[in-house]
């Protein structure tokens, strides 16, 4: 159970610092003309993820995966 929250927890850190370190690169750096519609495609991709893992970690889902683990772990008990 513990390598599963680990998991989240290193898979969200790597897509967030991924998302801040593209969004830098970007506005210090620009977006080249003949890359653009990639360039569009991965900060599309990396915004969806990074709402994603907004949404896990600040919503109801990580009180759910919560109370899902204390049940799992009275039942054991």
């Amino acid at each position: 159970m513990i390598e599963k929250k680990i998991a989240r927890y290193i898979l969200g850190s790597l897509l967030t610092v991924g998302f801040f370190l593209v969004l830098a690169l970007l506005i210090f750096q620009g977006i080249p003309e003949l890359n653009s519609d990639v360039i569009y495609l991965l900060i599309g991709a990396l915004i969806s993820g990074f709402t994603t893992v907004v949404n896990y970690f600040y919503g109801s889902s990580v009180g759910s995966a919560d109370k899902t683990d204390l049940l799992a772990k009275n039942g054991k008990e």
